[in-house]
């Protein structure tokens, strides 16, 4: 019987970049499960299992608007230094937890130095990216 919305599945993935480069798999650390229609995978991934059987496999691509949305330069910001450690020394590309006026934390990469600081970049990593998919459908749970 095909996955529908609503059915808990669990669901072999293998990502990865346009060079067809694996940047993330399941193989080795076992099955991601989730529930269809709960929103706990970005949509396109969502839509892709509907309509499979268990040990079907398929390969797909997913535009920005089905996945992380398209990059937003208005999450792009220049981080004054002088609001850090004296340490403070990252590597560009690199990913660092930030912290809102708020309190709430969330996570930036760095993508380059300013005059004052450092650019950084709030968006998903993946933000503005088409991606590559192979899917494994191994089990809708019971």
């Amino acid at each position: 019987m095909p996955a529908k919305n609503g059915d808990k599945v669990k669901v072999h993935y293998t990502l990865k970049d346009a060079n067809g480069e694996v940047v993330e798999s399941s193989i080795n650390t076992g099955p991601i499960e989730f529930t269809i229609g709960e929103g706990k995978v970005i949509p396109g991934f969502e839509k892709n299992i509907i309509g499979m059987e268990p040990e079907d496999t398929r390969s797909i691509k997913i535009p920005p608007e089905d996945a992380y949305g398209p990059h937003d330069e208005k999450k792009v910001f220049e981080f004054d230094k002088k609001n850090a450690p004296e340490d403070f020394s990252p590597q560009i590309g690199q990913s660092i937890q930030m912290h809102r006026p708020d309190g709430k934390a969330f996570v930036v990469t760095v993508a380059g130095r300013s005059e004052k600081g450092f650019m950084m970049d709030a968006n998903h990593p993946l933000a503005g990216k088409e991606l590559v998919f192979d899917l494994e459908l191994v089990e809708i749970v019971e």
